[in-house]
Formats: structure tokens, sequence, C-alpha cells
């Protein structure tokens, strides 16, 4: 059964950073793919960076060179950095998981993941 615990999230300024944290159980799989997504008020849910199993990372526009997705494998937690934070970034975040080869252009797709975290508050003001 697997299970995602999402933290970190809070009020900030513009500008100003949090560090978003996933703890993941359950899930042990050599092919994956793990990914952050939001959701504002009103909005669909939104793909913000993706990273699977060798490594490699896909990063929506909006964030690029803002946030970085990174992954500690003994703690098995994912990790979302989130520098200069605009308030066209407050909503709530979620991670997903998924096992398998995923095709790059899956790899930000809310479909593609079964498995999803109950989400963390982000308010940027």
């Amino acid at each position: 059964h697997v299970q995602l615990v999402e933290s970190g999230g809070g009020s900030v300024q513009a500008g100003g950073s949090l560090r978003l944290s996933c703890a993941v159980s359950g899930f042990n799989y050599r092919n994956y793919c793990m990914a952050w997504f939001r959701q504002a008020p009103g909005k669909e849910r939104e793909g913000v960076v993706s990273r699977v199993s060798d490594g490699s990372t896909s990063y929506a526009d909006s964030v690029k060179g803002r946030f970085t997705i990174s992954k500690d494998n003994a703690k098995n937690t994912l990790y979302l950095q989130m520098n200069n934070l605009k308030p066209e970034d407050t909503a709530m975040y979620y991670c997903a998981v998924e096992t398998g080869r995923i095709r790059p252009d899956g790899w930000l797709l809310e479909s593609t993941y079964r498995n999803w975290g109950q989400g963390t508050q982000v308010t940027v003001s």
C-alpha cells in the first residue's frame, strides 16, 4: 500500500522560499516517475515538476529557474525547493508517484499517476 505524506507548506511573502517534502512509503520500484502538482482555487491541477528513476526531470515553464526537485533515497523522500516565490504560486501542492517507464510526454500529466498525497497549502502574498 503506497502512502505519500506532504509537508512543508505555509505562508510566505513574495520573493521568499519554501521546501516541500513528500515522504513515500510502500513504494520500492526500479522504474518510476515522481512529480509535484499544484491546484489553485478554481483552476485545474497542473504538473509543476517531475523526476524519473534515471534522474531526468521536467519542469513547467512557469517554475523553471525557481523550483528544484530532488530525492533522498535513504529517506525515501521527495523534495520541492521553491525559491523566489510569486503570488501566482499560491496553491495546494501534491506529490504523486507511478511505477514503470513513463513516456516523457506523460511526466506532467495528472492522468499518469495513481498514487497521490493529501496536499500541502502554499500561500504567497
